[in-house]
C-alpha cells in the first residue's frame, strides 16, 4: 500500500545503511526537524531523495526530483542556539514517489511505495563468495588509492551479501548518478558486480591522475545541504 513520507530534496544521494549528517537552517526543514524530534511525525523518518538538474530553486513539480529515494532515520538532533539544527540521520529503505505534495505542510509530502529487492536466481555459495571477494576487492583498491590507511575501514566480515554494496559504496565519492544507479538496483548480486565495477573505474582514474578526494573524516563534521 502507498505510503506518506516528508521529504527532503537534496543534490545528493542516500544509500541504506549510510549515515548522512546535515546542517538544517532553512525554516521548512527546521520545521521537519523539529516533528520529527517531538513525534509529530512517527518513527523519526523522513524521505531524502536526489533533485534533477534544474534551474529552479523551488520544488512544485514530481518531475524535478529522481524517481526513488531513500528513507532516512533521524539518530541525532542538536538544536543550536539560533535554531537551526545540526542532526544525523541513517539510510533505511527505498522508497519510489508516486505523487507530491507542496501545499498540505510547511515541508513537502510524498506519496511513496516501498522498493524491495527482487529475488534473485540460486547460485552456488561457492559464485557469491566468488562475488562478495571480487567487490570487497575493489573496494580496497579503490581506497588504497584513494585515502590514507588510518582514514577507512572494510565491512565487517558478516555482513549479508545483500546489504554489502552498499556498504562498499557509503564512504566512496562516488558521482550523483552511480550511486543513484547503486539505489535503483533492486538485484543484490547485479548491485554487487556494479559496486565493483564503479569502484575499480574510479580507482584507476585516482592511480592515472595522482589526485585524490579529502579523505572520509573531512566530511564527518554535518554539512549544509538545506
Amino acid at each position: 500500500m502507498p505510503d506518506s513520507l516528508p521529504l527532503f530534496p537534496l543534490r545528493a544521494v542516500l544509500l541504506p545503511g549510510a549515515n548522512l549528517p546535515l546542517h538544517i537552517f532553512e525554516p521548512r526543514y527546521r520545521q521537519l526537524t523539529v516533528d520529527l524530534v517531538t513525534g509529530a511525525l512517527p518513527d523519526r523518518r523522513f524521505g531524502v531523495i536526489a533533485l534533477r538538474p534544474s534551474v529552479d530553486h523551488e520544488v512544485t513539480d514530481i518531475g524535478q526530483l529522481r524517481a526513488v529515494g531513500c528513507s532516512a532515520e533521524l539518530r541525532q538532533a542538536k538544536r543550536l542556539p539560533d535554531g537551526r539544527f545540526d542532526i544525523v540521520t541513517t539510510g533505511e529503505r527505498r522508497f519510489r514517489l508516486l505523487e507530491l505534495d507542496a501545499t498540505s505542510a510547511p515541508y513537502l509530502m510524498g506519496t511513496v511505495e516501498w522498493v524491495p529487492d527482487t529475488e534473485q536466481p540460486t547460485l552456488a555459495a561457492d559464485s557469491v563468495s566468488l562475488l562478495a571477494e571480487s567487490a570487497r576487492s575493489a573496494h580496497r583498491r579503490y581506497c588504497t588509492a584513494a585515502w590514507q590507511r588510518e582514514d577507512w575501514s572494510e565491512p565487517a566480515a558478516d555482513i549479508e551479501t545483500v546489504q554489502l554494496a552498499h556498504a562498499l559504496a557509503a564512504d566512496c565519492l562516488l558521482s550523483l548518478d552511480d550511486r543513484q544507479r547503486l539505489l535503483e538496483e533492486t538485484r543484490p548480486l547485479h548491485r554487487l558486480r556494479l559496486v565493483g565495477k564503479l569502484l575499480n573505474r574510479e580507482a584507476g582514474i585516482i592511480s592515472a591522475l595522482r589526485a585524490v578526494p579529502a579523505p572520509p573524516s573531512e566530511f564527518s563534521a554535518p554539512i549544509c545541504l538545506n
